[in-house]
């Protein structure tokens, strides 16, 4: 996998964003629903120590069952400005997957890829510097708009911006539940996207990869915390 630029200040990073943003392949549909490996990411911080934690989980995207997992902490090496958050987290989720053996297949992250002002949500940069097929799945619909999707476990509609353009979809993965927000990363059609998110999610709100990277890497943040950690990915 490719090693993260890290920019030295805002305006490099914006920079970094538009010249990986070219690069983003919208017109593939990615691997069928339900096959092969799918890999949730997560990331927690100790904000107060500026540490963070990245955690990748591999299932079976027939049965769901984990089949690998791996973590890696970090130090935060990028200040938090919205839209440029990738900065902060890539870092050390490339070093978890990188400390992966199975190869990570559809990858999920607890974010945004096309719903992203620039276009360029975690999901796509994370797409693009490890050539992976991802999509980002996030539990708020950040600056866009969008309807109320029907009732209905599949019901969906379309996340506009203010152009009208339609840059993700609000997605009821449960009946009578709050929707998500699924958006394209890199290498899958929207449409595709959304199928991979309801398998997924057969019995909660979020996709099975993503409760079991958040667990892990909360798991792994509360041990390199008590470990007193003092070293940087």
């Amino acid at each position: 996998m490719k090693s993260l630029r890290a920019p030295a200040d805002e305006a490099e990073a914006r920079a970094i964003q538009d010249e990986l943003r070219t690069r983003v392949v919208l017109d593939e549909p990615g691997p069928p629903p339900g096959t092969g490996l799918v890999t949730g990411v997560d990331v927690a911080y100790d904000d107060e120590r500026d540490i963070v934690a990245a955690a990748a989980v591999v299932l079976d995207a027939a049965t769901l069952t984990v089949v690998e997992e791996a973590t890696a902490v970090g130090r935060v090496a990028f200040p938090y400005v919205p839209g440029l958050l990738a900065f902060r987290e890539l870092p050390t989720v490339l070093a978890a997957l990188e400390s992966l053996t199975a190869d990570p297949g559809l990858v999920v992250c607890d974010g945004y890829g096309q719903a992203h002002p620039r276009r360029f949500g975690l999901a796509s940069h994370l797409g693009v510097v490890t050539g992976l097929a991802t999509i980002g799945v996030a539990k708020n619909p950040f600056t866009f708009t969008y309807e109320q999707p029907g009732p209905r476990r599949g019901a969906a509609s379309p996340l506009l911006d203010e152009a009208g353009e339609e840059v993700g979809r609000a997605l009821r993965t449960q009946e009578g539940v709050k929707p998500v927000f699924v958006s394209v990363g890199h290498r899958v059609s929207l449409d595709n996207a959304c199928a991979h998110t309801l398998r997924l999610a057969p019995g909660f709100r979020l996709p099975e990869s993503t409760r079991a990277a958040d667990a892990l890497c909360r798991r792994a943040l509360r041990d390199a915390l008590g470990a007193d950690f003092g070293t940087t990915t």
